[in-house]
């Protein structure tokens, strides 16, 4: 791969520090992208996961030469807006840069339920994955590339509790 300029480098990091999910998908991987929560953190995208609670890395395979294609959605529109090819890397746990990452991301997980504890469960439970850019940015594709949702316990469908409707109108009628 080419090295990225200085254009694609500036597009990259302000599409991704500014978007709350990315898609990421393991070049050469079986399984479609995964829509994961992220922070830009010293040149790259920091993520946690593959722990109990928390998000799945699925197809993101940790060899010598791990990869992936990363794809930033536009923050007011939710379109694609570029796509980046990245180095995968685990931080390991305890490493100066694993405790730099795991503070940013600690400061933006939400509803955790170990908000003390949390660092440390994710040193025993989890992985820490770095992705930096490698090369340029891709294009993007003309189709669409909608696919169904991955199959998790995480979602739930429920039938709408029935006062549910009654009150939305009620909350729309003070509004008033």
């Amino acid at each position: 791969m080419t090295q990225t300029t200085l254009m694609d480098r500036a597009l990259i990091e302000e599409a991704t520090k500014k978007s709350g999910l990315i898609w990421v998908r393991g070049d050469g991987a079986a399984v479609p992208a995964r829509a994961l929560w992220h922070v830009w953190h010293e040149g790259a995208v920091c993520l946690v996961g593959d722990g109990p609670g928390e998000q799945p890395f699925d197809g993101l395979a940790l060899d010598d030469s791990a990869s992936a294609s990363v794809t930033v959605r536009s923050k007011d529109k939710g379109g694609r807006l570029v796509t980046w090819h990245a180095r995968v890397a685990e931080l390991a746990p305890g490493s100066e840069p694993w405790e730099a990452a795991v503070a940013e991301l600690k400061a933006k997980r939400l509803n955790t339920p170990d908000a003390e504890h949390v660092a440390e469960r994710w040193a025993r439970e989890c992985r820490v994955l770095r992705l930096e850019p490698a090369g340029s940015t891709a294009e993007l594709p003309d189709g669409s590339l909608a696919a169904a949702p991955v199959a998790t316990p995480a979602t739930t469908r429920r039938p709408i509790p029935a006062a549910l409707p009654k009150l939305l109108r009620r909350g729309r009628k003070k509004r008033a």
